[in-house]
């Protein structure tokens, strides 16, 4: 079998699918990488070659010749259509948003899987590539705030007297606000969290953080798979009215509340804006999904009453070269198992494989995404 890796055509994309480290869990397998592939994110073509990968000098050429397509984001029509008839892909896909090249790959009767609909069970966890990238999103959100702040995150003992720390608050404590919150503490802020979801109080508390508690309750807050799900306008409407209080105290708010297939809840209004400290900072990691703040534009750092208000698009692709490792690690741990004698066999029963297989051979199987296409029931 051949693996072909493509340099991601993206604006701004400077993330690679799959690294020379990998290629040892892979075995039976020729590695092709279009030339400069890994460039962005610091890794030349003769690490690739000396790990005993070909370069290809277009993507043309790789495309036309790989059985096996690795991606980071989804990809073009015109890159759909370049593949080898009967081919495989494995990438972030989000077919909904992505429906002509969906089409595309049927014509080419390809097999394809989205690494964004991994299962989130306990045998997927070292797959779980949404987790992996929202680990280094949140990360670096907290780097942005500590630029944009005009003051400083410790708390420092001077002989001119004490500065007081930094307060931040992040909302949403999943992976990409469990790390903000690691990150903040580390750079020695105060730091507050809330969550929609109650169950995740030890786990925000554990990392040194202070859990908001709101005098609202939740119903059947959490998914099966352990995300947030939407709940009813009214409550969001007393939840905005709670949480501007809190925003008003603080001088960094990110915010990384997101509901699957959903927009971006809102929960900083305009009016929690205006109560803020001039010179406060919000990151919004939701901005990709509508945005958890009011006046949030997407790819953009603007302010607003004082206060700025970042909204960073593909924050992983700016810490390319462990995003791209830990992105390799989640995509080949993923194919290890379906690996036989070099060739893939995708076990059908196996609910890893019916959880992220968008087409089998050029029919679509996602339910979604067929009912999307066809205008029928999914």
């Amino acid at each position: 079998m051949i693996i072909g890796v493509p340099k991601e055509t993206l604006v701004g994309e400077r993330r690679v699918a799959l690294v020379p480290e990998s290629f040892q869990k892979l075995p039976g397998v020729s590695v092709r990488v279009e030339h400069e592939a890994g460039t962005s994110a610091g890794i030349s073509d003769s690490a690739y070659v000396d790990r005993g990968a070909s370069i290809e000098p277009d993507p043309e050429s790789l495309y036309g010749g790989a059985d096996l397509i690795l991606k980071v984001q989804p990809p073009t029509p015109g890159e759909a259509s370049a593949m080898k008839e009967g081919a495989f892909l494995t990438s972030f896909l989000y077919p909904q948003a992505n429906i002509e090249s969906i089409r595309q790959l049927a014509k080419m009767r390809a097999t394809v899987f989205a690494m964004e609909l991994m299962p989130r069970i306990s045998r997927a966890q070292s797959m779980d590539a949404l987790s992996s990238q929202s680990l280094v999103a949140g990360y670096k959100s907290v780097l942005i705030a500590a630029e944009s702040l005009p003051k400083l995150f410790p708390m420092l003992m001077t002989a001119a007297g004490t500065i007081a720390p930094a307060r931040v608050f992040v909302l949403g404590a999943g992976v990409a606000g469990l790390e903000a919150i690691a990150t903040a503490k580390r750079l020695g802020a105060v730091v507050e969290a809330y969550d929609v979801r109650s169950a995740v109080k030890e786990q925000i508390e554990s990392l040194g953080a202070k859990f908001v508690e709101l005098p609202i309750e939740a119903k059947d807050a959490q998914t099966t798979g352990g995300y947030a799900k939407a709940q009813s306008e009214d409550f969001y409407k007393k939840q905005q009215e709670l949480l501007a209080s809190h925003a008003g105290q603080s001088d960094v708010v990110i915010t990384t509340a997101l509901v699957p297939g959903s927009r971006a809840p809102l929960l900083i209004t305009e009016d929690a804006v205006k109560g803020m400290r001039l010179g406060s900072v919000i990151v919004d990691l939701a901005a990709e999904q509508g945005g958890n703040c009011a006046l949030t534009e997407a790819g953009k750092a603007v302010i607003k009453h004082g206060v700025t208000i970042h909204g960073p698009l593909n924050l992983p692709s700016t810490m390319a070269p462990q995003a791209s490792q830990l992105y390799s690690r989640n995509i080949t741990a993923f194919l290890q198992p379906m690996l036989k004698d070099g060739t893939l066999n995708p076990n059908p029963d196996d609910e890893l494989v019916k959880g992220t297989m968008v087409m089998k051979s050029g029919e679509i199987v996602h339910g979604p995404t067929r009912a999307l296409i066809s205008g029928g029931p999914a």
